[in-house]
């Protein structure tokens, strides 16, 4: 793919300079990430895709994610019944790359689970890239295993579908469901502390806050971030009374760890988790995990705080 890339180019400068174009008059963002990007993007059949996983995604940009939520546990923690859009939430996202696409997720399985959905994986070409907690004292206990790759979308997806086979993950699309209830919290005061605009999914309210700077990996900058899982992800989900659990991940530099550890446990948040999601990305980032079950305002002003210590983008 390189080779065609370097050809186009040579090809594409051979004809500007025989009709006279100088090189300060040929407009090189023709060889940019975005417009080769873009070209690819048509090229790729998703519906093979789709097919293969058997879901259609949700869409932002180039990027397409799939949801494998485990709608079929019932995981319980401090007294709170998991809804599946707070903490267990399994997908997988898929962006055009180098003329085929990468793609990254993040699978939700019991211990159980773990190696054989491993081997599949592997059997299948993919990447383990990290397996790890984001919970504790959660009943049943849940691991996240993160998996990358890049190649031939179709190919990617159908050892996905394969691999989660010999889990107990919903394959199949449910039903449609009765509408989740609303989310019993004022959800402007959050904005409004959050300093961000939330959404309602499932039951739970969430926000995404992106980095201020951009991530990369193998030369693509991951936009957009939050389906990329390159977006600090907080996610309330009411308990009653004014009341919420919080859960989700912080995405950090190196020196904004422990500055966001001090503000989330001088407010009464349990840091549950520090880790690596990805092996390659630029700058380099690790994954903070939080959990508490208090008032939601309170909380918010703690994570407020904690948002504070990193160089996020400010809405």
């Amino acid at each position: 793919m390189r080779k065609i890339r370097l050809w186009t180019a040579t090809s594409i400068l051979a004809v500007s300079f025989a009709t006279g174009a100088s090189a300060q008059n040929i407009d090189w963002q023709i060889f940019t990430e975005p417009f080769v990007t873009s070209a690819h993007a048509q090229e790729i059949n998703w519906q093979k895709v789709d097919d293969a996983l058997g879901r259609k995604p949700a869409v932002s940009g180039d990027v397409r994610r799939y949801g494998f939520p485990r709608s079929d546990l019932t995981v319980t923690l401090d007294g709170v019944t998991i809804k599946p859009a707070l903490a267990l939430g399994g997908w997988v996202a898929f962006k055009p790359m180098h003329g085929e696409a990468m793609v990254m997720g993040d699978l939700v399985l019991l211990e159980s689970e773990i190696n054989p959905v491993m081997l599949k994986m592997i059997e299948g070409g993919l990447d383990i890239t990290a397996v790890h907690n984001h919970l504790l004292r959660a009943s049943p206990a849940t691991f996240y295993m993160h998996v990358g790759g890049h190649g031939d979308p179709a190919r990617m997806a159908a050892a996905i579908h394969d691999a989660l086979a010999v889990s107990k993950t919903p394959l199949s699309m449910p039903a449609a469901a009765a509408p989740p209830p609303a989310v019993d919290l004022d959800t402007a005061q959050l904005d409004q502390i959050m300093g961000a605009k939330g959404q309602a999914n499932g039951g739970v309210y969430q926000f995404n806050v992106p980095r201020r700077d951009p991530v990369s990996m193998d030369g693509t900058t991951m936009t957009p971030p939050a389906p990329l899982g390159a977006a600090i992800g907080i996610n309330f989900q009411p308990t009653g009374g004014g009341k919420a659990a919080i859960t989700g991940d912080f995405v950090l530099t190196n020196d904004e760890v422990n500055p966001v550890i001090k503000a989330l446990r001088a407010n009464g948040i349990d840091v549950t988790a520090v880790h690596s999601h990805m092996l390659d990305e630029q700058p380099r980032l690790f994954f903070l995990h939080f959990w508490a079950v208090d008032d939601a305002l309170k909380l918010a002003k703690g994570l407020r705080a904690a948002l504070d210590k990193t160089a996020s983008a400010k809405s």
